[in-house]
């Protein structure tokens, strides 16, 4: 078996964890090997002791590779998928103390989950990819493409369709195209609903928009949605999770759901539903305590 390692790779506050996980992988008689900024950070601390492991570094990921294992947060987790892209590598996600939608994993279950990896003892959760074409260019998002104004105050206007068919035009700060993965980040904190991740549908979730009629809808994910921005400025911003650009304001973007779709590990030891109540504080109220 063959494993790839992410880490944030700028935080010594993940030495201890990232040496623990690397040698318990080898007891298991695992090849790992991580990712090589990672690799050159942790080489130059002089605590790491990376020197006495038989781990490697890659460039870039491929096909050799039976799992990607990401440990820190859900950008951590976001970073490796993005890299994942159409191979179709298994990956988990471990937390180091903080919930996390991801990353739901804890980093104090690692010789449970690597056994449970061993053994195949554990389900895998197909999560919905979005792509969007905009000039010429491809970028694919695990939780949403947003569109959002540039360097003004002023509004920007997105004419948006659904299968040729129009639906409205936002008068907003911006546009965000959430999957259910999506839905309980950027998508949430400007008011969108939280979607499961087995509901084949998107969410289009306005930010701050100037006609307060406007409100989130959920559409199925099998349509193409074509968008058209207008703006007194020249620019605005596009965003595929983590990556931003800057675009002209007459550029065209076309959205569709992927072909491929990320393969989530879920070992059983958090779950969605558990992490929701946990981090929404839903029954926390005397009435419902169990």
């Amino acid at each position: 078996m063959k494993i790839a390692l992410y880490t944030k790779s700028n935080s010594t506050e993940n030495f201890q964890h990232i040496i623990s996980l690397i040698k318990v992988l080898e007891e298991n008689k695992i090849i790992c090997e991580i990712d090589e900024n990672l690799y050159e950070f942790i080489s130059k601390n002089k605590g790491s002791k990376i020197d006495y492991l038989h781990t490697r570094k890659f460039i870039q990921l491929d096909k050799s590779f039976d799992y990607v294992i990401a440990v820190g947060g859900d950008g951590t987790f976001l970073r490796a998928a993005k890299e994942i892209a159409d191979l179709n590598i298994p990956i988990i996600g471990i937390n180091k103390g903080r919930l996390g939608f991801l990353a739901s994993s804890n980093i104090e279950n690692i010789d449970q989950i690597v056994k449970k990896l061993v053994n195949k003892d554990y389900k895998i959760s197909e999560r919905t990819i979005i792509e969007v074409e905009f000039d010429g260019r491809k970028k694919y998002a695990l939780n949403e493409i947003a569109i959002s104004r540039k360097n003004t105050t002023s509004l920007i206007s997105i004419k948006t369709m659904i299968d040729n068919q129009y639906l409205n035009t936002y008068w907003a700060d911006g546009l965000i195209i959430s999957t259910p993965t999506g839905s309980t980040g950027y998508s949430l904190s400007c008011g969108g609903p939280i979607i499961l991740p087995n509901a084949e549908s998107l969410v289009f979730t306005p930010i701050a928009p100037h006609n307060l009629n406007a409100r989130p809808l959920v559409v199925p994910d099998n349509q193409k949605i074509d968008l058209e921005i207008s703006s007194r400025e020249k620019e605005c911003l596009l965003s595929a999770d983590s990556e931003i650009f800057s675009i002209s304001v007459k550029t065209k973007l076309s959205i569709n759901k992927s072909k491929h779709k990320l393969q989530l590990v879920d070992t059983g030891d958090s779950d969605l539903l558990n992490t929701l109540r946990e981090k929404l504080y839903w029954g926390k109220d005397k009435r419902t305590e169990q």
